[in-house]
């Protein structure tokens, strides 16, 4: 166990809740909507689904019967676990789910290999202005 002055959240905690926010916009339901059907505020599913705080285990169970999935698969023993974790921790960064369902409704296969082609050329370390152009976007979309 991570000692409690550890910088973040425990990886585990952080893990649970990426797939808590995933399978929540999956279902197109509000951190409102989840947060009633858990007896909670939305505040805490805030808070649950960046990892700060724990979900207890009978929160995990209302949480699975709320999302229409198993304990399991919210604590990632169903799949195939780190490279899954990967995947949800990717997808918790904020505007990643989005741009994947833009992506997946681009039907031309050569629109999607260019939008590919831009994030690759964006997401590269040695972009000029990287950094300045993901704050200045982060903040126009807040």
């Amino acid at each position: 166990m991570q000692p409690k002055d550890a910088e973040g959240p425990d990886p585990v905690d952080f893990a649970i809740g990426a797939r808590v926010r995933a399978r929540r916009r999956q279902l197109d339901l509000s951190q409102g909507d989840l947060a009633e059907a858990l007896g909670v505020s939305f505040q805490q599913v805030q808070k649950y689904e960046r990892g700060v705080n724990r979900v207890s285990g009978s929160t995990l169970v209302a949480a699975a019967a709320a999302l229409s999935t198993t304990v399991g698969w919210l604590v990632g023993e169903e799949g195939d676990g780190a490279q899954s974790d990967d995947v949800f921790r990717a997808l918790a960064t904020p505007g990643a789910l989005e741009l994947l369902q833009a992506y997946a409704r681009i039907t031309a296969p050569r629109t999607r290999a260019a939008l590919l082609a831009l994030a690759e050329q964006l997401a590269a370390p040695n972009a000029a202005g990287a950094d300045s152009r993901a704050g200045r976007f982060e903040s126009e979309t807040v």
